[in-house]
């Protein structure tokens, strides 16, 4: 089932999820509605937050290229264990944040611990767009936004347009 995303600004986005004790059928449902819910968007990642739920858990599938077979994620209280030196610049969107872009620099490597769904621990290394991926959902579970990376002028006006926004959806 799709799930409405909630939109910048919104108290939920802000807070901080507390760990998930044990993967239950409501989770694992929950999960399948968030890829649901991302795929539908169109984006690569969603936290629960932005669907309106506290919990550490994320969604993600940085598949891109046309063919290739899609690889949807699935991870309950990821965490990650180490980072490279070497740091990326992306240029990141968020789908509570539709259609505003900035670059981030984060580290280019990470490695990972999560939980998936069948509830066994699970650790991997990820690069590239992946590891960018990756802390951008979990910077959701702490309560952070990407556009904290940003400058104080810029992180303004996206949030004045996302205030517009929700008003004009309001009125639709």
């Amino acid at each position: 089932m799709k799930r409405p995303i909630l939109i910048h600004p919104d108290p939920r986005l802000k807070k901080l999820c507390p760990p998930v004790d044990d993967v239950t059928g409501d989770l694992r449902q929950l999960a399948d509605d968030m890829l649901e819910t991302m795929y539908a968007a169109p984006g690569i990642g969603l936290a629960a937050p932005q669907v309106g739920v506290l919990s550490r858990l994320i969604v993600l599938d940085c598949v891109k290229e046309e063919g290739e077979a899609p690889r949807p994620m699935v991870m309950f209280n990821p965490v990650i264990t180490a980072v490279s030196d070497t740091l990326n610049v992306y240029e990141e969107g968020c789908l509570s944040i539709p259609e505003q872009f900035g670059d981030v620099t984060r580290p280019a490597e990470i490695e990972l611990r999560w939980i998936d769904e069948a509830g066994t621990e699970q650790s991997s290394g990820f690069d590239g767009l992946w590891a960018t991926c990756v802390q951008h959902e979990i910077d959701h579970l702490n309560g952070k936004l990407f556009i904290e990376y940003l400058g104080p002028m810029k992180r303004q006006l996206i949030t004045r347009r996302m205030q517009k926004l929700k008003r004009e959806m309001a009125r639709e």
